[in-house]
């Protein structure tokens, strides 16, 4: 696969694609305990055009966390990006550093996430309360490493301080390559419908490329959302859980080329490889627990399963059994059980 479409559309700081009507971009969102290692290299091997990393704790992966530096991995993954969140310039520099030396090809600063352990430690999208602040954690990220540096915000803390459009112009002085605008403010969540429109005024304001995000979840939302909000490329976030194909899928209807799914024996495999590949990353006991959330989304993709064999396949800790059922689940019982 080219890696060069996100990277050049950082660099040139608008989409690539050629001519004036350049491809629109397709990524997978950062979704915490959901876009590890193993999703990340599927996504990205099935046409993502990047994938970014679950949200990495800027001061634990600075000290060397075990679980920071897992979240951070990026091996077999050939466009890397890492997201990381925190509120102190000093940590969030020395784990963009520690990013870059590590291999990431981009970083990407989290100013959007509202969950509230996030938040109530004034990171995240807190940050949007504060933009000052929030200015001076990009300019540290910004002048520390050598690689494109990326921020991924909200529409604002609330509505009655929707400022995006401010925070991206402070982004955009500093240098940042791209902005992702998620079109819900923090006090929302997940609630309601995202407005894609309101992204359009933070597309209108700057010359590098905006990202949206938020209720993505197929072709036909992608192309709306594009159309709403001017953006130069979506995010697909929670649809691609047990589908992450999906934003490949995406990413090649957008440039006009063939966007066939996977054959079911094909998504059996994928989801095998996933579940392995969590066990070899985290160790059996943890890797089972950190698989749980993958294998409901996979047994409900799959659609085969009766009730007993779903809460089979979300309580056992025997992979063998995973595997068989897992198999069961897209009606591929010949699927090779060697999944890498």
């Amino acid at each position: 696969m080219a890696t060069d479409h996100y990277l050049s559309a950082l660099r040139d700081g608008r989409p690539a694609g050629g001519g004036e009507s350049p491809a629109p971009l397709c990524l997978l969102a950062p979704l915490s305990g959901v876009t590890d290692l193993h999703m990340r290299r599927i996504a990205r091997r099935c046409g993502a055009d990047a994938v970014v990393s679950e949200m990495v704790a800027a001061r634990e992966f600075a000290r060397g966390a075990e679980e920071a530096t897992l979240r951070a991995a990026g091996s077999g993954v050939d466009l890397h990006v890492v997201q990381l969140a925190g509120c102190e310039a000093e940590p969030m520099a020395e784990a963009a550093r520690l990013a870059e030396a590590g291999g990431a090809d981009v970083i990407d600063v989290n100013m959007g996430c509202p969950a509230k352990i996030v938040t109530g430690i004034a990171s995240g999208s807190a940050l949007m309360r504060d933009l000052d602040h929030a200015e001076r954690l990009l300019a540290a990220v910004r002048g520390a490493v050598s690689v494109p540096v990326t921020v991924k915000m909200r529409l604002g803390w609330d509505d009655a301080s929707r400022n995006a459009v401010d925070l991206a112009t402070r982004a955009e002085r500093l240098g940042l390559n791209a902005v992702t605008v998620h079109g819900r403010t923090r006090q929302q969540f997940y609630t309601g419908v995202a407005d894609w429109a309101a992204i359009r005024p933070v597309v209108e304001a700057l010359s590098i490329p905006v990202i949206a995000n938020g209720d993505v979840v197929d072709l036909a939302s992608a192309r709306a959302c594009l159309a709403a909000s001017g953006a130069a490329g979506v995010m697909i976030g929670r649809a691609a859980t047990g589908r992450p194909w999906l934003v490949g899928q995406v990413a090649a209807a957008l440039a006009g080329r063939p966007a066939e799914a996977p054959s079911r024996a094909e998504q059996a495999e994928m989801a095998a490889a996933h579940y392995a590949g969590l066990l070899s990353l985290y160790g059996r006991r943890m890797g089972v627990r950190h698989a749980r959330k993958h294998l409901a989304a996979y047994a409900e993709t799959g659609g085969a399963l009766e009730p007993a064999e779903r809460t089979a396949l979300l309580t056992t800790t025997d992979p063998e059994v995973a595997l068989a059922l897992l198999a069961r689940a897209f009606g591929a019982a010949e699927m090779i059980r060697e999944a890498a």
